[in-house]
């Protein structure tokens, strides 16, 4: 029994763990953004299986409490130990301080942050070494510190994933493991979308509160502190629960099966998701998705593109007519959700100007946006390739010298500009920009008298037009075409912008005020550029990132990925465009409208050409979708693939071309020849961007008797 209270701090946190895990899925199971019943089957499994997760993923938690508790004791301190020990601590804190230590080869904050740990623990031993009357006293409050961290972590980490849930109705994902690193654009979201004071506030009283009583009903641990014996009886224990628990978790995470995805996200564990996440933060295609052979993959390929050869895809695009070097504007809007929009079935009038702009326009009514994030949305623009497995180009290290929309542009004797009211950093933006062409206008470029409103995001939308209208000017006169892709903010999470510009209030911060700011925004910016004299010879291409969510039952909720695109050309003849297409295709057919003659390597179609099969591709950051001929077939890692029958399910009072809502429902049997078409799309990218023959500097000199096969 004397043995079992020395495990008091154990079992007593491992407790509050349970209790809040258990607690969170109840909450999340009937949050609003969880769309789904459940049988109770579903239920049983989703709380006992997601509780003996919770129990060994405890249990690989407890290491640092294990190894604190393990190494109190008196006998340390006695002479000459305790000198010994302390000597070791001051050298190995020189070494450190020193900037030649092991840890410097790795560079960034960790030196600093073993430095400041080093620190800590030798200034402690140094108090209890020669402080003996007041060891106990010390102890105790060390105890209660050590106990405190892990209930507040505990805490923290659930409301962590209530506040994950409530944006994108999943655990913990690639996502998460971006936020780590973007830290202070997201601790700035964060401050500015929730009431962080009263919830921190909150959290610490009852963190505080819940730790008193831990410690009261553990403190037995440090009062008589554990014999050597009991120690290796205790360590003896955790070691086999430790080892079990490495062979235990990834088991579990296998009867995540469910076909209803809200199952597997509240069965699973979210640190556990979390770590998957960081693991899998760069997949190779090769590795973890089905494949086909090089050579058959690219054959499929050359039924879309019946004049590539070899394994590429570098083609001759040739138009008939003349060629209009006119100036084109290309605005990727932040999270613009097709049904925030009219003619998708949207009643709250809250793009009244686009919807306007819509009719005026070429309107695309059935795009489908590759990605669920913004730097998927921006690849799918500039690169115009299916969205490969694992990180967005824009984010990886091998973005730079690509073949891209900029580089056609660059060709055809363009100033070619990016321009965002953010900082560019922020994911990987000014890297990946300026490293294929691009001069990049930021927030960086803003004078103070150039920002009337901005958030930890950046200027307000407005704000961006402005400085977009005077640079453009400034383009104008140097007898340039230009092209200017202009990347929105507003419409993000915080959702704050300039008062007393629509009729929903600034303060209310919500996403339809968001929306609706960023409509009028856009009204601004055609109302000055209408009085520009270049205005007349310029094409403006809209088109939305992403949608606003991307939570749904199944792994790629095909509505969570339409989005409104549009073509406006001034004076033009507006016209619908009401074939399946993809994001990846907007430029290129936008090429086919100016009449450019280029070198292409784009996976995007000029969806005008009578030999256009109608595709969009859809994607998170493993799970790799092609919907074509109503099927959505799927790849995922382990070389799982599944295919959806997507049955319409029309809403009364929308015309056919703007209904978005379909019911996925699995196939009975595999269709291997759209299987096999979207193996062959996913792995012919991967392979051009992982052999380098995506890079732009390749077309003049290394294709040349390739070119000239082409053209014959």
């Amino acid at each position: 029994m004397n043995f079992y209270k020395k495990l008091s701090p154990f079992y007593n946190l491992a407790l509050l763990y349970f209790i809040v895990s258990f607690t969170l899925r109840i909450v999340l199971l009937f949050h609003p953004i969880t769309q789904s019943s459940f049988t109770f089957a579903e239920s049983l499994k989703i709380f006992s299986l997601g509780l003996v997760s919770d129990f060994f993923v405890f249990a690989l938690a407890s290491a640092f409490l294990w190894l604190y508790l393990i190494f109190i004791s008196n006998s340390k301190y006695n002479k000459p130990y305790g000198y010994i020990i302390l000597a070791s601590f001051l050298a190995l804190l020189i070494y450190i301080a020193s900037g030649k230590s092991v840890f410097d080869e790795y560079g960034g904050a960790l030196p600093r942050i073993v430095l400041i740990f080093v620190a800590i623990k030798t200034f402690l031993f140094a108090l209890l070494l020669f402080l003996p009357k007041h060891r106990d006293k010390i102890r105790f409050w060390l105890f209660a510190f050590v106990i405190f961290l892990y209930v507040l972590l505990i805490l923290q980490n659930a409301i962590s994933e209530f506040f994950f849930w409530n944006e994108f109705g999943v655990k913990y994902n690639f996502i998460a493991v971006n936020y780590l690193i973007y830290t202070n654009e997201v601790i700035g979201n964060i401050m500015q979308s929730y009431p962080v004071v009263p919830i921190f506030s909150a959290l610490f009283i009852i963190t505080a509160t819940i730790t008193y009583f831990i410690v009261k009903k553990s403190r037995n641990y440090i009062d008589e502190i554990p014999s050597f014996n009991q120690k290796l009886k205790i360590t003896a224990l955790y070691a086999v629960l430790f080892i079990c628990s490495l062979l235990a978790i990834p088991g579990l995470a296998k009867t995540e099966n469910s076909k209803n995805v809200f199952v597997n996200e509240l069965q699973s564990n979210g640190i556990y998701k979390f770590y998957l996440a960081f693991q899998n933060s760069n997949l190779d295609y090769f590795k973890f998705y089905k494949t086909i052979s090089n050579e058959k993959a690219f054959a499929i390929l050359k039924q879309d593109f019946p004049t590539i050869k070899g394994n590429s895809t570098l083609r001759l695009i040739k138009e008939d007519s003349l060629e209009q070097r006119k100036n084109v504007v290309l605005i990727t809007i932040e999270s613009l959700s097709a049904d925030f929009m009219k003619m998708y079935g949207n009643e709250q009038n809250i793009t009244p100007f686009l919807d306007s702009l819509a009719q005026k326009s070429l309107l695309f009514t059935n795009v489908y946006a590759t990605g669920n994030r913004t730097v998927r949305g921006l690849e799918a623009v500039t690169l115009c390739i299916p969205p490969t497995a694992g990180e967005s180009v824009v984010k990886r290290e091998d973005n730079k010298n690509k073949f891209s929309t900029g580089s056609v542009f660059l060709k055809k004797g363009y100033n070619v500009k990016f321009m965002y009211g953010g900082d560019a950093f922020f994911d990987n933006m000014q890297d990946f920009y300026s490293g294929n062409g691009y001069q990049i206008v930021d927030k960086s470029s803003f004078s103070k008298d150039e920002v009337t409103f901005s958030n930890v995001w950046g200027v307000c939308d407005e704000d961006m037009y402005n400085k977009a209208i005077k640079v453009m000017n400034g383009e104008a006169k140097q007898n340039k075409p230009f092209f200017n892709h202009i990347m929105t903010v507003s419409n993000h999470r915080p959702f704050t912008y300039p008062n007393n510009k629509i009729d929903i209030p600034a303060n209310i911060k919500s996403r339809e005020g968001g929306v609706k700011y960023t409509d009028y925004a856009l009204r601004q910016f055609f109302a000055q550029a209408k009085k520009q004299p270049w205005f007349k010879n310029t094409v403006f291409v809209i088109v939305a990132d992403h949608c606003a969510s991307s939570a749904g039952k199944t792994e790629l909720p095909v509505d969570k990925y339409r989005i409104p695109a549009f073509i406006y050309i001034p004076d033009a003849k507006p016209e619908k465009f009401n074939k399946l297409m993809s994001q990846i295709d907007i430029m290129p057919t936008l090429f086919g409208l100016l009449n450019f003659d280029y070198e292409s390597k784009f996976f995007g179609r000029n969806v005008f050409k009578t030999d256009y099969q109608p595709r969009a591709f859809i994607a998170t950051y493993q799970d790799l979708g092609l919907i074509k001929d109503n099927i959505l077939t799927i790849l995922s890692p382990k070389q799982g693939i599944q295919q959806f029958d997507l049955k319409l399910m029309e809403k009364t009072g929308i015309s056919p071309e703007f209904q978005i809502y379909y019911d996925q429902i699995p196939l009975k049997s595999e269709n291997t020849k759209l299987a096999d078409e979207t193996i062959s799309y996913y792995q012919s990218a991967s392979y051009v961007l992982k052999e380098k023959e995506y890079q732009f500097t390749d077309l003049t000199n290394k294709n040349k008797k390739l070119y000239a096969k082409v053209r014959e």
